[in-house]
């Protein structure tokens, strides 16, 4: 069997062995921005799964622009030699050939908040909250803090701070840069007019709306050398009446092909509570539509958990690549039991000190788990 899923896919200069990504998810253990060893242990068991394509997970550009306290940061020599240890580290143990990206953000309105274990919430006045900025002075939700609304100077600090974290991850050897422009962050905020509801060059229109997410694409697209690949995660749809629809997501897309952005990720939701229905592959059509309309290269995301569910997707032609997140949390080594499902064990590279256990060696074991076991039984 010729599996597509295994087949190698470029995404401008970067070349990737095979379609599956690691997708980028916000592990919320960080110390003043600085990974430590639980994103050692993440990263090093990620770095063996034979995925093409690692993304780490949101990355702040400023300490303001955290989520959380807990959220990783890149944005100062501290947070940069923290980061050091931990992607040389993964880089040592991964197969030749894996990349590895990350993901440079922004939290706008929705920073300041608990982990999700406290709560979500905004952070209280005793749990050192810090002041917030948007678009528009419009809280996320009830009960969250006011944000600032954002004039030039602010437009061209965080601007310079995407450029700078973007150099830095160059510094550390990253082959993807991928801005966060989805899940409610800051320039989601901007494109959505749920959020944003300026009446100056940065609102209003699509086109207006689109104008600070495109000049950051331009500024860091400058910034980076030509082996580098960047890359945006978009929103197909906020779910809600008068919000993002799939057709200014693909008009989006087709903005930054323009601006030389290699790729998008089509993700949904965030901005403003919305009641989504997530099935498996739910929005795998929005991607689909991105992609046909726009031609950039595009990565679709949001529970595909069958490894013959990601096969169809490519060999639909629906997306370019797929991003898995709970999947791999769930199984790190979900890569190599999905070319043994596909028939494509070949294309593989366990670490040779775990090879006994590939099917190979082992054939049948690894397939099943023990409440796949008992069904078969």
């Amino acid at each position: 069997m010729s599996s597509q899923l295994f087949s190698p896919v470029d995404i401008g200069p970067v070349r990737l062995r095979n379609r599956i990504a690691i997708a980028p998810m916000c592990q919320y253990s960080a110390a003043h921005g600085q990974a430590n060893n639980w994103h050692l242990m993440n990263l090093m068991q990620f770095g063996i799964s034979d995925a093409g394509l690692v993304m780490l997970e949101a990355t702040a550009i400023e300490p303001r622009a955290r989520i959380t306290h807990g959220c990783l940061g890149l944005y100062d020599d501290d947070t940069e030699a923290a980061l050091r240890r931990v992607i040389d580290a993964a880089r040592a143990v991964a197969p030749q050939g894996t990349r590895w990206g990350i993901q440079l953000g922004h939290a706008g309105r929705k920073a300041s908040a608990q982990r999700p274990w406290e709560g979500r919430g905004a952070l209280g006045a005793n749990e050192n909250p810090w002041d917030t900025e948007a678009p528009s002075a419009m809280p996320f939700a009830d009960g969250w803090h006011t944000p600032r609304a954002m004039q030039a100077d602010n437009l061209a600090r965080v601007r310079d701070r995407f450029v700078e974290a973007a150099q830095r991850a160059v510094r550390l050897g990253f082959d993807v840069v991928e801005i966060h422009a989805a899940h409610g962050y800051l320039l989601h905020q901007f494109l959505s007019p749920l959020a944003n509801r300026r009446d100056d060059a940065y609102g209003g229109s699509l086109e207006n709306r689109m104008r600070f997410p495109l000049e950051i694409a331009q500024a860091v697209k400058a910034a980076l050398p030509a082996h580098v690949a960047l890359g945006f995660r978009i929103t197909g749809t906020d779910w809600l009446p008068g919000g993002i629809t799939v057709e200014e997501a693909a008009a989006f897309a087709t903005a930054l092909k323009a601006r030389d952005v290699n790729y998008v990720c089509v993700t949904t939701g965030g901005v403003a509570h919305a009641s989504i229905k997530a099935v498996p592959g739910y929005q795998v059509a929005l991607a689909e539509h991105v992609k046909k309309a726009s031609g950039i290269v595009t990565r679709a995301v949001g529970m595909i958990v069958e490894p013959e569910h990601a096969e169809a997707i490519i060999a639909d032609g629906q997306a370019d690549l797929v991003a898995i997140g709970r999947a791999f949390l769930d199984d790190p080594r979900w890569a190599w039991h999905a070319a043994e499902r596909l028939g494509a064990v070949d294309a593989i590279q366990y670490p040779p000190q775990y090879e006994r256990a590939g099917a190979p060696h082992w054939r049948g074991a690894a397939l099943l788990r023990p409440h796949e076991a008992a069904a078969v039984a």
